[in-house]
C-alpha cells in the first residue's frame, strides 16, 4: 500500500499522475466521504481530552506533526459515527493511542508501540491496540486516505495571479499554520476541507499580501467548486481563530524548551478564549469586515452538546478487555 501524503491523498490510479489537474475533480467529489459530523454526536469536553492525549503521545513519540493532525481526523470521524466512549477512562486513552498508531502506519512513519507514553499505571499491549484499530477501521469503513484541507492548498494557490514563488510559499506556510490551529474548533472541523483550505489561504493573503487580497478573494469565490455562502461562513470562523490574539500554535512549532504541559496549555488556549470573548462582548461589531463590509458578524455560541450515539462498541470492547 502506498504511503499517505496529506497534500496528495489519492492513490496513483485515482490521480492519474500524467496530469495533476485530473485529481482536482476527484478530490472535490470525494471530500464529503471523509468529513466528520461532530456537532450532531459529540461531547466537546471529551473530544478536548482525547485531542490532548493525541498531542501528548505525539510529543513523547516524536512523530511528525501531520501524523498528529491525521490522528485527530480519524478520531473526529470515528466519534461522529460511533459516539464518544463512556465509562472507564482507559477506553478514551486506548482510542487516542490507536488513532495515532493508525495515522503513523498510514504515513509510513517509523515508530514503536513501546514509544507511547504511559501514565497512571495504564499500559496497553499490542493486541489491545490492534483490536481497537480494527474497530476504528470498521467505523471509518476503511477510508483511511483522509482528504484534509492540505490537499487543496496548491489548487487554490494556483488561482493567485501574482507570479511570486516566495510569496506563494509564504502564503502556503501561513495557511498550513492556520489549518493546524483551526482543528481545535469543532465548528470548523465540520466544514468541507476545501472550504477550510480556501478560507485559510484568504486569511493568510489578508495578512501577508493585503493589496492582492481582493483579487484573490474574487478568484476563489468564482471557482466552480466553491460555494460562496459556505466560504463566507468559514472565513468568518477562521478569522475568529486567527484574531483571538493568541500566538499561532500548531503541532509542529513547539520549541526545544517546550514541555507537553505548556504545549497543551497553549494548544487549547483558544478553546477557553472563546468563552471569554463571548461574555466580554464586542459591541456586536464584526472584527472581520473583509468579506461583509456592511454587515455585522454575530459570534456563534458553542452549544452544550452531549453524546447521543450508541456506546455498544465500547461496551463490547470493555467486556473483552477486563484485564486492562
Amino acid at each position: 500500500m502506498e504511503d499517505l501524503d496529506l497534500e496528495n491523498p489519492l492513490t496513483i490510479s485515482q490521480s492519474q499522475e500524467r496530469d495533476p489537474s485530473d485529481a482536482i475533480p476527484i478530490l472535490f467529489a470525494a471530500e464529503s466521504d471523509h468529513m466528520p459530523s461532530l456537532t450532531k454526536n459529540s461531547d466537546i469536553s471529551v473530544r478536548h481530552e482525547a485531542m490532548s492525549l493525541i498531542v501528548k503521545e505525539r510529543f513523547f513519540s516524536n512523530l511528525d506533526p501531520f501524523v498528529g493532525f491525521l490522528a485527530v481526523n480519524y478520531l473526529d470521524r470515528f466519534i461522529s459515527r460511533q459516539g464518544m466512549p463512556k465509562g472507564k477512562p482507559w477506553i478514551l486513552k486506548l482510542l487516542s493511542i490507536s488513532c495515532l498508531s493508525l495515522a503513523a502506519k498510514m504515513m509510513k512513519t517509523s515508530f514503536s508501540l513501546s514509544d507511547f507514553h504511559s501514565e497512571e499505571g495504564i499500559i496497553f499491549d499490542p493486541v489491545s491496540i490492534t483490536r481497537m484499530e480494527f474497530l476504528i477501521l470498521g467505523g471509518l469503513k476503511w477510508r483511511m486516505r483522509s482528504i484534509t484541507p492540505f490537499a487543496f492548498l496548491d489548487f487554490f494557490l494556483s488561482l493567485f495571479e501574482r507570479n511570486d514563488p516566495p510569496l506563494k510559499e509564504a502564503l502556503k506556510a501561513r495557511a498550513t499554520d492556520i489549518v493546524f490551529k483551526s482543528q481545535n474548533d469543532i465548528k470548523i472541523v465540520d466544514l468541507k476541507p476545501s472550504i477550510v483550505a480556501a478560507s485559510a489561504l484568504l486569511s493568510a493573503s489578508h495578512e501577508l499580501s493585503p493589496l492582492q487580497f481582493p483579487c484573490f478573494r474574487t478568484a476563489i469565490s468564482s471557482c466552480q467548486y466553491v460555494n460562496k455562502k459556505e466560504l463566507l461562513e468559514c472565513y468568518d470562523l477562521i478569522q475568529e481563530v486567527v484574531m483571538d490574539g493568541y500566538e499561532s500554535i500548531t503541532f509542529d512549532n513547539e520549541s526545544s524548551s517546550d514541555t507537553p504541559v505548556n504545549v497543551l496549555d497553549r494548544h487549547f488556549l483558544s478553546l477557553e478564549s472563546e468563552k471569554t470573548h463571548s461574555s466580554s462582548g464586542h459591541n456586536g461589531h464584526s472584527r472581520n469586515p473583509i468579506l461583509r463590509p456592511e454587515s455585522e458578524i454575530k459570534r456563534r455560541k458553542l452549544n452544550d452538546l452531549c453524546c447521543n450515539g450508541s456506546n455498544d462498541t465500547f461496551h463490547q470492547l470493555s467486556q473483552q478487555m477486563q484485564r486492562c
